[in-house]
């Protein structure tokens, strides 16, 4: 699987911003998927992540509440809908795709697949 995220941009404080990802060949439609970001200067980090069901979602406690991950089947396509952004939210965004068990599904070196990065950037 090889993934592609995109929608990245410029975007004041207090704006929304959608991040879809699909992958470039083949169907994600067996991963649990996630969202991880990285900060100028810091480490790589778990945002959010969906099972491969789509039943049940996870997040980092810095965007619980105003994050949302989903996933659309149909157009085997994976999104982050990202509202109320501040300053402290930019980095670059990397979707990707784990078959690890669910006890896993925060840790980074759980995700066999990784797509190239969408970098988003908040003006305050």
């Amino acid at each position: 699987v090889q993934l592609q995220a995109y929608g990245g941009g410029l975007v004041q404080a207090g704006g929304s911003l959608r991040l879809p990802c699909a992958p470039s060949e083949g169907y994600f439609s067996g991963y649990n998927m996630g969202w991880f970001r990285q900060a100028p200067g810091k480490e790589r980090e778990f945002v959010a992540a969906i099972r491969r069901t789509g039943g049940y979602t996870y997040y980092a406690e810095s965007v619980k509440g105003r994050f949302t991950i989903s996933r659309d089947g149909a157009k085997n396509t994976l999104y982050l809908q990202m509202n109320s952004l501040n300053p402290e939210d930019t980095a670059v965004y990397y979707c990707a795709a784990s078959r690890s068990v669910l006890s896993m599904i925060r840790r980074e070196n759980a995700y066999e697949y990784w797509g190239q990065g969408t970098l988003v950037t908040v003006s305050s």
